[in-house]
């Protein structure tokens, strides 16, 4: 039997050294987040019924009701299910590797110079196809507990890391200089990139990226289903696992091997992938398209914000009214809604103008600072109104 390890360690050497004891076994992991509240760690073993699990401590532990894994496995991550349970996203050996190989070839990566830095939650795909591509690639790596902009400068300055993966809030505070190259993940990225930076486009489902600045890695393929991306190549999963999916797991590609992603984009003249966002972001005001990503960009340059999320409040004359949740640069001079349309409007259709402006003290985020859309969503609050 194959098992599912479950790894309840922080990042750091220690789980990179049971990873490695669990793939020489024949095995494969499903890393835990040991931060997680204790409900919402068995909401995630019971739903993706890990065999053995390994603590903080190195205790090796059989899990009750466990289902094996198939041969070839290498590691389940968890994501959101449709029944509001997790459900796992399963990769084998076989895509791992190919992920870590394009991008090898993508960033010319030498293994005699180059050293990866980790500095991402490894119970997440952005950090742990960190320590993949190092292990796949024979390349040097050092894994930190958590991001510290002056550990991450201090590994570059004085460590040999030369490669790192970072989100936006991230780069925004260390010295991109320091490193050869910057994949640039998570949240949307800043207007203004570092020259030795690239922006990476994936997903759970794609083992990372799939594309840098746009264009496709390896053998990777995207085209767009009335205005979906879809996606293919030997980087994507194998099968969903638990979540209201079989334990043996389900294919959610089809018969020739694409995958929905539920993201909207375009791709330009030159076959370059735009992405526009979540398909359910997409605010519709007065019978125009708006994606909240593109006016958060514009809107992120003005200097009296600091933090932004575009969101499409219910409104009786506009269906939805276009709505700027604002974190102020200054509390005490907050912008105000008038001019922050007027900044949109140099740059997108006055449709995309918010018409509605909340000021709040701090905006929900993920672990790899994407902007909780939902749960700004659920919270309404007083606005300023355009008249």
């Amino acid at each position: 039997m194959r098992e599912l390890i479950a790894l309840a360690l922080p990042p750091g050497m220690p789980f990179v050294e049971q990873m490695q004891r669990a793939w020489d076994d024949g095995d494969a992991v499903l890393p835990i987040d040991p931060r997680l509240p204790l409900p919402a760690r068995d909401r995630l073993l019971r739903s993706l019924r890990p065999t053995v699990m390994i603590d903080e401590s190195g205790t090796r532990t059989a899990c009750a009701d466990g289902v094996a894994v198939r041969d070839g496995d290498a590691f389940v991550i968890a994501t959101s299910g449709s029944t509001g349970d997790p459900k796992g996203v399963i990769h084998t050996h076989a895509s791992a590797r190919a992920s870590a190989l394009a991008t090898a070839a993508a960033l010319e990566v030498d293994p005699a110079t180059d050293g990866w830095l980790c500095c991402l939650p490894v119970s997440h795909v952005a950090g742990l196809s960190v320590i993949l591509r190092a292990l796949m690639s024979g390349v040097r790596l050092e894994v930190l507990p958590a991001f510290d902009a002056a550990i991450v400068q201090a590994a570059a300055r004085e460590r040999g890391a030369t490669l790192t993966t970072l989100v936006p809030t991230a780069l925004a505070r260390v010295d991109p200089s320091l490193f050869r190259r910057i994949v640039v993940g998570g949240a949307a990225p800043p207007k203004h990139l570092p020259p030795n930076a690239v922006v990476s486009y994936g997903m759970t489902e794609t083992g990372s990226a799939i594309t840098y600045d746009g264009l496709p890695l390896g053998d990777a393929e995207c085209r767009i289903v009335d205005g979906e991306i879809q996606v293919r190549g030997s980087v994507l999963l194998r099968a969903y696992r638990g979540g209201g999916y079989p334990l043996e797991g389900e294919d959610p590609k089809d018969a020739h091997g694409w995958f929905a992603t539920d993201d909207a984009g375009e791709l330009d003249a030159a076959g370059r992938l735009l992405v526009h966002g979540r398909r359910g972001d997409l605010i519709v005001t007065g019978g125009e398209k708006v994606w909240p990503v593109e006016v958060e960009r514009v809107l992120a340059l003005h200097p009296a914000v600091a933090e932004v999320a575009v969101i499409g409040r219910a409104d009786a004359e506009w269906g939805h009214a276009v709505t700027a949740v604002v974190v102020a640069s200054d509390p005490a001079a907050p912008p105000r809604l008038d001019d922050l349309r007027a900044h949109v409007k140099a740059e997108l259709p006055s449709y995309a103008a918010p018409r509605q402006l909340e000021l709040v003290n701090a905006l929900p985020r993920t672990l790899l600072g994407k902007i909780e859309r939902r749960t700004v969503l659920a919270a309404p609050r007083p606005a300023v109104k355009s008249p």
